[in-house]
């Protein structure tokens, strides 16, 4: 560790205002994306049965499982390595190994489903034609997904949201009109998907500038296979673990209890994880490639990335305890549909389990700094193995407050996990200055939520005015500091 270098105040300081630019940037995509998640169960329970709304959910948990394990892992080595290959003018080459990665895999995946699809369909009890869907809107996710990676890695901000809006616009709309004309209820869903990410994949390859440096002819040399592989097949492994942690509890109460109860899982699932995953993940998709820049450069990123989760505290906290205190109020408003009320029992657990799960987007950064992404893996994998069997015990006791209990131990068990097992030389810190204004700030927070227990405000109210009760507790006690500076 001799060679690392200190980040300087000044150097700091650039690094951060340039980081937030980036977020201010990624905004209004992150801003629309979490506007488009907290569409999609009001309009799709609307429109679709509870059986129907737990096959849809089950297809994309099954469509999760197959990215995991042929593509996402390339689109996150793409992000990893672009730089280094970058300063050693090797792109043309490095990227159209990525993409002859990426056909092969897809090819391996077509021939072992082919293969053995009856396995899987008896496995996770999806009718044939559904997966037949899934394996062919699996081929424009998979290139969105390294697309989307690669105008990261360029730090292209503008670009990524103005796709990502559009995305999500397309699909919903589409969505819904393949519903209403065809009536195929789940299957209609998974159609929209497909057309609307295909339209997305031409516009995000003049995006990203690919097709000026792709070479699909060029000689693949193998020295870039290997590094790509080490780094992304333990992802893979690494994100299978976490699927198990926050997905496979669909196939086992499905197993259990059937679609109905599915449905129900997948609503309190939608109104929680891509909600909060994405207001969350609007820092650490501007943060995380400028981080990687300058571990790249030798420079010493503990501090930033411990200050970056003193930051994602401060914006998830006060959400996430609303959303559980309150999860009667929040399902009546984000869905009409009375069937689906039942699933209020699991948002608290839901809620906490994402806040810990996206905490370790920060914590377990350093096993990727090191590229030794093996611990991450071990660490979801021991995690995900607790969230099965408890599931499993649980389910047939419990039924849904069973996963809500499985999903919550098995993320915290991860986030506590990471915090033990460090990297020498990338130990994080409690950063006081953001945390002491935190836990100040809750004060107000709570006192707004014991006086709604006495007065009566509409829901909307109350899901409103105690986050932002904290948040302008937090900029007070901000401002006032920097005035006595």
């Amino acid at each position: 560790m001799e060679d690392i270098k200190t980040l300087d105040s000044e150097k700091e300081y650039y690094e951060l205002k340039e980081i937030f630019k980036d977020v201010f940037r990624y905004a209004p995509s992150k801003a629309f994306g979490t506007l488009g998640n907290a569409l999609i169960v009001p309009v799709y329970t609307c429109i679709l049965t509870t059986e129907e709304y737990g096959l849809y959910s089950l297809s994309i948990a099954l469509l999760s499982f197959l990215c995991i394990i042929f593509s996402d892992w390339i689109g996150l080595s793409g992000l990893r390595f672009f730089k280094k290959n970058q300063m050693m003018q090797n792109l043309t080459k490095y990227l159209s190994t990525l993409m002859f990665m990426l056909t092969v895999n897809l090819i391996t995946m077509f021939v072992m489903v082919s293969v053995f699809h009856e396995h899987i369909e008896a496995f996770f009890k999806i009718p044939l034609y559904i997966i037949a869907s899934i394996l062919l809107l699996i081929i424009p996710v998979a290139v969105r997904a390294l697309l989307f990676q690669l105008l990261r890695a360029q730090l292209k901000s503008w670009a990524y949201t103005f796709s990502t809006i559009l995305n999500q616009i397309l699909t919903i709309v589409l969505s819904v009109i393949f519903v209403k004309v065809y009536h195929l209820g789940a299957l209609s869903m998974l159609l929209g998907m497909a057309v609307s990410i295909t339209l997305t994949d031409v516009i995000l390859l003049f995006q990203s500038g690919v097709l000026k440096k792709l070479d699909l002819f060029s000689k693949i040399e193998f020295k870039f296979i290997l590094p790509i592989m080490k780094y992304g097949v333990p992802i893979a492994a690494t994100s299978l673990a976490a699927w198990t942690i926050n997905q496979s509890n669909k196939f086992i109460m499905n197993n259990i209890n059937g679609f109905n109860e599915v449905g129900m899982v997948g609503v309190a699932y939608g109104l929680t994880l891509p909600i909060l995953m994405t207001i969350f993940s609007t820092i650490t998709v501007a943060a995380i490639p400028r981080i990687y820049n300058l571990y790249e450069e030798k420079y010493d990123v503990t501090h930033v990335i411990s200050m970056f989760i003193g930051y994602y505290t401060l914006i998830a906290l006060p959400l996430v305890m609303t959303m559980a205190i309150y999860s009667q109020d929040y399902i009546h408003v984000f869905s009409a549909n009375s069937n689906f009320y039942s699933a209020f029992k699991i948002i608290p657990y839901f809620a906490f389990g994402t806040f810990f799960l996206s905490m370790t987007d920060y914590t377990t950064l350093q096993y990727h700094l090191a590229d030794k992404t093996h611990l991450d893996f071990i660490l979801k994998l021991i995690s995900g193995i607790v969230c099965i069997v408890l599931n499993i015990v649980l389910i047939p006791k419990c039924s849904l407050i069973g996963v809500g209990v499985a999903t919550l131990v098995a993320n915290l068990l991860y986030l506590l996990s990471s915090f033990v097992i460090v990297i020498p030389g990338l130990r994080l810190h409690y950063e006081k200055s953001i945390m002491n204004k935190i836990l100040i700030s809750l004060v107000p927070f709570v006192a707004c939520i014991l006086v709604f227990k006495y007065v009566d405000v509409p829901a909307w109210f109350r899901l409103i005015a105690a986050p932002t009760l904290f948040y302008v507790s937090y900029w007070y006690l901000s401002a006032r500091k920097n005035i006595s500076r």
